[in-house]
């Protein structure tokens, strides 16, 4: 495996065969761009078409499958991640610039995700129908079953560059489906790592590949209609442009969002300080339910704010391999440059700085801003960054119509006391997740998570991926006579 300037590149894994390309891809080392992570290689087309005819062809064996096999792959994967588990964690602090207590967190989801795939591909249940609903109807009855659909086409995004894979990966194996990933390109060692895994765990002869590849591939596989679903974890701009080219086969979108949070009067302020600190600058922000809006009653705003603004105040800025560093660098200067800019623009439109707002090479402290208008990029659009914009507001139906009034709608958390607001949230909320009384951010591996409006389509979380990478079908059974 490479992780350090001078080894060797590692293979991509094509097919169940490790190969290299002329094309290098050298991977950064966001924290230290000075001295890259490792290194691999893009694949070239004529690798990319080698995988996707194997994947059509794995097809036939993947299809009819047991249900006993393919949780025994996905058990084998999932102890073989647990038992690499500081090694991933190391690689992934690296390459992505996560934490590390937060990458071995990652690790530890990727261990369930590859778990609750096993449970999910052994409860693939049907169902019974009654059809003796009118007399031209009596004597038959219906039996419901899931099928898979074929090769499936997968491209994870960097900032969970195993877990949110794995929710490719899992459910691909789970139901019978052969898959090709594209992982990021900013940090694939990570999922070149697992492949190794893979390759032992039994998954059957060209039913797996893992490959780099440039965008312009990237964009053949989007539009190659030998794919029957397209599942894109990344941003929002490129998500809808793929679903655009991708054909006539389903397509899966879990984009991005500017999640709010809502701190009702009557919530519990240390918990909710201490939540969302975590929920607004773990991973320097880099999360697609990242709390980037506050609404705060005005009744704890003094007091919720102050409590805010001097636990963020705390966190430890530096390197992700420090085990006491909260907030690591942003994944490349470009991301960070980008920031600066918003940040910049919110205070030109009146904004107020109340802590940070100032890069320091691929590093951007924690920020929190207030008195910003909505219209500014730094509320309306991702910020993908540690940067929080705090509002109050009087009446509770002012905060979800000011959490509404944005083109996502992925996550978001209410933290309140009264259970007539928690009601009255989750039915006005436009969002994928209600998460009450604690942050947009959270998410464990089997709840069925996603957005609405710009934030995508579709449903991950084991038991729902299986659905959309599955068909279903009816067979009547008659009783003539």
């Amino acid at each position: 495996m490479a992780t350090a300037t001078g080894a060797k590149p590692h293979p991509i894994f094509l097919a169940g065969r490790w190969v290299e390309s002329p094309d290098p891809l050298v991977v950064a080392n966001p924290a230290d761009p000075g001295k890259p992570a490792g290194s691999t290689f893009n694949a070239t087309p004529e690798q990319y078409e080698e995988a996707v005819e194997a994947a059509v062809a794995a097809f036939e064996t993947t299809r009819t499958l047991p249900a006993f096999e393919r949780g025994a792959i996905l058990r084998n994967i999932s102890a073989g991640i647990k038992a690499r588990r500081e090694e991933l964690g190391r690689l992934m602090a690296l390459e992505a610039g996560k934490p590390i207590r937060d990458a071995l967190v990652e690790v530890d989801r990727a261990v369930l995700t590859f778990r609750l795939g096993a449970e999910e591909a052994e409860r693939m249940f049907g169902e019974v129908i009654p059809l003796d609903l009118m007399p031209a109807s009596k004597g038959r009855v219906g039996l419901t079953r899931r099928f898979p659909i074929g090769p499936i086409a997968g491209i994870s995004p960097f900032n969970f560059p195993l877990n949110l894979a794995a929710h490719k990966l899992s459910p691909a194996i789970a139901s019978g489906n052969p898959i090709v990933l594209k992982p990021p390109s900013k940090d694939p060692l990570t999922m070149l790592t697992v492949a190794e895994i893979v390759e032992g765990a039994g998954a059957p002869a060209g039913s797996v590949s893992i490959l780099p590849m440039t965008r312009e591939l990237g964009d053949r596989m989007v539009a190659d209609e030998r794919f029957k679903l397209l599942t894109f974890t990344g941003s929002p701009s490129v998500g809808w442009r793929m679903k655009e080219r991708a054909g006539k086969k389903k397509v899966v979108l879990e984009l991005g969002g500017n999640a709010g949070v809502i701190i009702d009067k009557s919530a519990d302020l240390d918990w909710a300080v201490r939540r969302n600190l975590v929920g607004g600058f773990a991973y320097a922000g880099q999360v697609c339910i990242s709390v980037q809006r506050m609404f705060i009653h005005e009744d704890v705003w003094d007091e919720f704010m102050a409590r805010f603004v001097e636990g963020a105040r705390g966190l430890k800025v530096g390197d992700p391999l420090d085990p006491q560093t909260d907030v690591g660098p942003m994944v490349d200067e470009h991301a960070a440059g980008r920031t600066q800019g918003w940040v910049d623009e919110a205070i030109a439109l009146g904004g107020k700085v109340l802590l940070g707002g100032k890069v320091k090479g691929n590093f951007y402290p924690p920020t929190i801003l207030t008195d910003v208008p909505p219209t500014a990029q730094v509320c309306s659009n991702e910020a993908f960054a540690p940067l929080v914009v705090a509002f109050r507001f009087r009446d509770f139906g002012d905060a979800i119509r000011g959490v509404n009034d944005s083109s996502f709608g992925l996550q978001t958390g209410v933290f309140t006391n009264d259970l007539a607001h928690a009601w009255q949230a989750f039915g006005e909320l436009e969002v994928g997740g209600v998460i009450v009384n604690d942050v947009p951010t959270y998410r464990i591996d089997h709840m069925p998570y996603g957005g609405v409006k710009d934030s995508g389509q579709g449903r991950e979380g084991l038991r729902w991926s299986i659905e959309d990478m599955t068909e279903l079908r009816i067979m009547v059974l008659a009783w003539p006579g």
